[in-house]
């Protein structure tokens, strides 16, 4: 069963209520799926090792690394819609190279990153909606288990923009879009260690980025 940990803040006058952490449910045990190198989480490239080789010169340790990782991918490679670009990426490698991409190619950017200093990362994903509930859409982020931590932090890659602002935080979630249950939103608990079939195919299939909208998951 996943744990989800609430507290509840006052901001401006008003009771709001934020996730601290989501236990989340590994599709492989142990740490060696969330290490290794995949078609999508490519980090034996040489531009994705050349990346992360530049990062790390300029941290301190594996949690300064891991916050660097995820601004870099977060600010300098803007998220497609955000930007009107109609190329589709999904390896690591060439959304690095290309510098664009959707929610689920930066969280596969990221998760490289991640992976090749050594640091444990999966990917995960939100069902999110319209106000009303309706045109659902699975959105994508990733989660980290940094050295002397016992739980994955789930965090949010995809570009912040007027009315979001996801930050790196391990100490209570700071995600794009907290879920709104009551509008068949919800958090999916599964940690995957590389990109689940609906997820990549429709990445894969998608010539344009008008298309991919229409081949998107809406459910998992």
């Amino acid at each position: 069963m996943n744990m989800r940990r609430i507290v509840f803040r006052l901001i401006d006058g008003v009771i709001v209520p934020r996730l601290l952490y989501m236990e989340l449910i590994q599709d492989v045990p142990g740490p060696a799926a969330y290490l290794a190198v995949g078609d999508a989480i490519d980090h034996g490239h040489p531009l994705v090792r050349e990346t992360a080789d530049r990062l790390r010169a300029t941290t301190t340790g594996p949690y300064d690394y891991a916050r660097t990782a995820f601004e870099f991918v977060r600010d300098t490679i803007p998220h497609s819609h955000d930007a009107d670009d109609p190329r589709v990426t999904w390896r690591a490698s060439d959304v690095l190279a290309q510098r664009t991409g959707i929610c689920y190619a930066k969280s596969h950017a990221l998760t490289a990153l991640l992976r090749a200093e050594g640091i444990p990362a999966g990917l995960c994903y939100q069902r999110l909606a319209d106000e009303d509930g309706g045109n659902p859409v699975i959105h994508g982020l990733i989660a980290v288990l940094l050295p002397g931590e016992s739980r994955w932090a789930r965090q949010d890659p995809r570009g912040n923009k007027p009315g979001v602002d996801a930050q790196f935080s391990t100490d209570g979630e700071r995600l794009a879009w907290p879920v709104r249950p009551g509008a068949g939103e919800t958090d999916y608990p599964t940690l995957y260690a590389a990109p689940p079939p609906s997820v990549l195919e429709s990445l894969q299939r998608a010539t344009d980025r008008s298309q991919l909208w229409r081949l998107l998951p809406t459910a998992l």
